[in-house]
C-alpha cells in the first residue's frame, strides 16, 4: 500500500492547529516522522527538546488554518 506523506503531513499541521495554544504554540502528540518531515519543511521549531509543545512559524500559521477548515469545517 502506497502512503501519500503529504496528506499525512497536512492532516498533522491541521490537527497541531486544533491544539494551538499561546498562540503559536501545538502539543506535539503526532507520529515523530511527520513531525520530523514538517520541521523540514520549516513549519515548526524542532520538535526533538523536552517540551511537550512545538512553535509553528508565523508563515505557516495561516496555512495550518487553512488546512483545518479544509480538511475539518463543515
Amino acid at each position: 500500500m502506497a502512503i501519500d506523506k503529504q496528506q499525512i503531513d497536512d492532516a498533522v499541521l491541521a490537527l497541531l492547529y486544533l491544539t494551538l495554544h499561546d498562540e503559536d504554540r501545538a502539543w506535539k502528540s503526532f507520529d515523530w516522522n511527520s513531525m520530523n518531515r514538517l520541521h523540514e519543511k520549516g513549519f515548526i521549531d524542532d520538535p526533538v527538546n523536552r517540551a511537550k509543545s512545538v512553535t509553528l512559524t508565523e508563515k505557516h500559521l495561516a496555512e495550518a488554518e487553512r488546512l483545518f477548515n479544509a480538511l475539518f469545517v463543515k
